[in-house]
């Protein structure tokens, strides 16, 4: 036991605030645990968070740390295990409470993709596939969808909430 004394306002944050941990072989290696985590994914207490919103916000966290990564001539993508579904490209995310997140997208012949899936099911492999030949930039879902968090953090802040 410590002698901290604290505030309502810092236990607060403290249960608001997620934990991770990664080590890597290469310690220069960049990971999430050492990035800022986005305002909007702090701004609720985990254990008020669904399955879904907690599993789509540290989903974010992992796409936009592997992009960090990634060269001007790829984009992230994600792979299937079992069986032969292939690959998709992430375009886009989402979450329905309690318990589903899904992901837009689409397969490397353009086909439009999207996976439903519980969160009890999740299992998500981070890809690369080159860019769209047509694109002068690569897509960087996950830096958008980060910010997407923290405008939705700035939103609720003003008092307008998301309904759909």
């Amino acid at each position: 036991m410590g002698d901290d004394i604290k505030t309502a306002a810092e236990a607060e944050e403290a249960a608001a605030m997620p934990r991770v941990h990664e080590v890597h072989a290469d310690p220069s290696k960049p990971n999430a645990a050492k990035n800022p985590v986005p305002k909007g994914v702090a701004k609720t207490p985990v254990a008020n968070k669904s399955p879904a919103q907690w599993a789509y916000e540290r989903l974010i966290i992992y796409l936009k740390n592997f992009e960090e990564q990634l060269d001007n001539e790829h984009e992230v993508a994600m792979g299937f295990t079992g069986g032969d579904a292939g690959v998709l490209r992430i375009e886009g995310m989402g979450y329905y409470d309690p318990d589903i997140v899904t992901f837009y997208g689409s397969d490397p012949t353009g086909s439009k993709t999207q996976l439903v899936q519980h969160v009890s099911q999740l299992n998500v492999m981070l890809r690369t596939l080159p860019k769209a030949v047509e694109q002068a930039e690569p897509n960087r879902i996950g830096f958008r969808l980060a910010q997407d968090l923290d405008a939705a953090d700035d939103a609720a802040k003003d008092g307008v909430t998301d309904q759909t």
